[in-house]
């Protein structure tokens, strides 16, 4: 048992508190990465998605406290249940209202953070879409990093390059303070090849990788110096937050008036203190489908393939098939991606084009660039199997244990065909059992809901029929997870 005097000792050690950011949607791994389910929460290196690996890193860090998460409203559901499938309790998981960039989120980090440990806390900011290969050296630059912040810097981390890359930013490395750490001499935007290459060779400038450690006292100083308005802004946004369902819903006027600008130029460039510590742990920034071209391959044509993929006199491709065979004859250095209801053929060297895809879709308000067939929810998910004039059909999963709201429609009817599972249904005042090859039917206007009543999942077809198969015809009468207010969230299968 630890003597009063011990206890006392590790209590004055100021908390360290990982900081997930995973807001930002991704565009530039569209058709894979979607506004509802971006790339952050996808399994694009390994069985855990990018988010999962980033908790992991940071809850095995030395010393840490449960990680603080950074999200969309949208995402809060996601962001929960890939928490529970590694078994990782967050602090507390902050919801933005809108995407800020990152001055707003490290601002109500660190207000955040001061408020719930004070402000000798130490906040380890770090974007959730990152890939780092070894874990090992990962901690002790971490480590490295703690101990320069103790000795009141704020402290970057300076990727050592491995490649001459123009889509990176850079930090140019200035005096040493110790065989770990030195200072930072200049932080430079992204360069021209010729530019890169210099850096390269001259070993001084290393890749930006946005991840930062400080002091929540010494960040908040430079912060309130810097950009006062921010500062306030976010204070209020913290101290206004309401608290709902284990999640914090930032105030969404003080946040809205963050301003929209990088911590890189509002404060690092522009702070008296600043640190680097070089990483060398094969990071990647999965930021584009470039990124494939980093990884190692077996192809002796320089191919990168994923899925079910056949390729006959081609060379240097980036391929990924997610349901169908894909064939490529004669192809040079081209991007082919495969989703269930998209298919993007690019050159190589137009991979920075593809968020003028996305731009295009949403400007013809086409569903491709928000979501996937499969779209998750908290209860489990539905993909839409066909559509057409007055029908949609769907498939649904419920998850042991919970159910859809209880709500009602407008414009349409539906049909419940039960493949797997028992399912409880309310209709109306009635309610019953359905088990395997039974089905029901809801009257237009009648209040519904559905719920998984075993244990094993539940699985059933949805005929939909009506005038109008649109998400917003729906009323919530009552809803599990919360979500009475989000009117944008509808119909029977995605409730």
């Amino acid at each position: 048992m630890d003597t009063p005097v011990e206890t006392q000792a590790r209590s004055a050690v100021p908390a360290l508190v990982p900081v997930l950011l995973a807001g930002g949607t991704g565009t530039r791994l569209w058709p894979l990465s979607r506004e509802q389910y971006p790339k952050q929460f996808l399994s694009l290196l390994g069985p855990l998605s990018l988010f999962q690996q980033t908790a992991q890193r940071a809850a095995t860090i030395e010393g840490a406290s449960p990680p603080l998460v950074i999200g969309s409203h949208d995402h809060r559901f996601v962001i929960d249940e890939q928490l529970k499938d590694i078994d990782i309790q967050p602090s507390a998981i902050l919801l933005e209202p809108e995407g800020r960039n990152t001055l707003a989120a490290a601002a109500i980090a660190a207000h955040h953070i001061a408020a719930a440990h004070g402000t000798e806390a130490i906040a380890f900011l770090m974007a959730a879409d990152h890939h780092i290969a070894d874990i090992d050296v990962f901690h002790a630059a971490a480590q490295a990093a703690v101990r320069a912040a103790n000795d009141g810097y704020i402290v970057t981390f300076g990727i050592t390059p491995t490649r001459p890359e123009t889509g990176y930013g850079y930090v140019k490395g200035g005096t040493l303070l110790n065989e770990e750490v030195c200072e930072v001499d200049a932080f430079v935007e992204k360069p021209d090849l010729s530019k890169a290459r210099a850096f390269l060779a001259s070993g001084d400038y290393f890749w930006n990788s946005g991840m930062f450690l400080f002091r929540c006292k010494r960040f908040l100083e430079d912060l309130r110096r810097l950009e006062p308005e921010t500062y306030e802004h976010a204070r209020h946004a913290v101290a206004q937050a309401r608290h709902d369902n284990g999640f914090t819903e930032l105030d969404a006027e003080s946040f809205g008036q963050c301003r929209n600008e990088s911590i890189d130029y509002a404060v690092m460039e522009k702070t008296s203190r600043i640190a680097l510590v070089p990483l060398d742990a094969g990071w990647e920034d999965v930021g584009s489908w470039g990124y494939l071209d980093h990884l190692p391959t077996d192809d002796p044509n320089n191919n990168h393939t994923q899925g079910d993929v056949l390729l006959e006199d081609a060379t240097g491709n980036l391929v990924h098939a997610d349901n169908r065979l894909v064939a490529l004859i004669g192809v040079r250095n081209h991007i082919v991606v495969e989703t269930d209801d998209a298919i993007l053929v690019a050159p190589k060297d137009r991979a920075q084009d593809i968020k003028r895809v996305v731009q295009s879709l949403k400007r013809a308000r086409r569903t491709e660039a928000e979501s996937h067939r499969r779209v998750y929810r908290p209860w489990g998910f539905y993909e839409t199997i066909a559509a057409g004039d007055r029908f949609q059909v769907k498939r649904i999963c419920v998850k042991p244990g919970h159910k859809l709201s209880l709500q009602m429609h407008y414009h349409r009817a539906e049909h419940w065909v039960i493949v797997k599972g028992t399912a409880r249904v309310t209709i109306a005042a009635k309610t019953f059992i359905l088990s395997e090859d039974q089905s029901t039917y809801i009257r237009l206007g009648n209040t519904h809901r559905l719920e998984n009543a075993g244990r094993i999942p539940l699985e059933l077809i949805e005929v939909q029929t009506g005038v109008y198969l649109g998400e917003d015809d729906i009323v919530r009468f009552s809803d599990a997870y919360g979500r009475i207010d989000a009117p944008t969230d509808t119909t029977a299968a995605t409730a």
